[in-house]
């Protein structure tokens, strides 16, 4: 069986609420595309992104 067959197995046997969830999770696990995606959330990404950022625009 395939895994994106057994994924829909099991996804039918969740209720609304776990589907919700399970969806919640996948989104989380997706990569930034493109670097204009990524946002830092702390302090201190926010500075070392923006050091990284001039390193490489330079």
């Amino acid at each position: 069986m395939a895994k994106e067959e057994q994924l829909l197995e099991y996804w039918r046997e969740l209720s609304s609420d776990a589907q919700e969830q399970v969806l919640a999770l996948a989104k989380s696990l997706k990569l930034p595309t493109t670097i204009e995606e990524f946002v830092p959330q702390t302090p201190l990404g926010q500075r070392l992104w923006g050091i990284r950022q001039r390193a490489f625009t330079k």
